[in-house]
């Protein structure tokens, strides 16, 4: 079969002309990543899962049980408060830590009595989180998201070396 190939100035199918190239792994400097992922039962093993490849891409193999574990637990307590809704997951790199930040469609409730309970609703849906974040000597939160874009905003602050080290208590 004889295929008529378009001229110069038309980007042609790779499949065509392959080109073998070696993977390089990427620095842990360029790891700024942003997925939308429903809010469903299966999605937080697709988070587990995006997060070990990001991980591994950019070279940061040892933080991954510490990271998985993070994104695990935030994913989970996003898809119970905003069911069959979308929700956002940032994986960031800088200064030497690991930034997850998490927002879902969970409206902040204006009377006190049920703003207090939500986060102690959250918060405790977080314990777990708490620990992991802790024995890595890091950081967390719950938040507004903006007043633009309404809901909450969860994030978590892994630094490198306390993350690495997780496993080995």
């Amino acid at each position: 079969m004889t295929i008529d190939l378009p001229g110069d100035g038309i980007c042609r199918s790779p499949r065509l002309n392959p080109t073998p190239l070696p993977f390089t792994p990427c620095l842990p400097a360029g790891l700024r990543y942003s997925f939308t992922l429903p809010a469903d039962l299966q999605t937080p093993a697709v988070a587990r899962n995006i997060t070990r490849a990001v991980l591994d891409i950019h070279s940061l193999p040892l933080m991954t049980d510490a990271a998985v574990q993070t994104v695990s637990e935030l994913t989970t307590c996003a898809c119970r408060f905003t069911p069959g809704k979308d929700i956002y997951l940032s994986l960031r790199y800088r200064q030497d830590a690991l930034f997850i930040t998490l927002f879902d469609d969970h409206p902040q409730h204006t009377n006190t009595r049920l703003k207090s309970a939500c986060e102690t609703h959250r918060c405790t849906a977080l314990d777990l989180l708490d620990r992991v974040i802790g024995a890595c000597t890091g950081d967390w939160g719950i938040g507004a998201s903006s007043t633009f874009t309404g809901g909450t905003k969860m994030w978590a602050v892994l630094p490198r070396e306390g993350a690495e080290g997780y496993l080995r208590g």
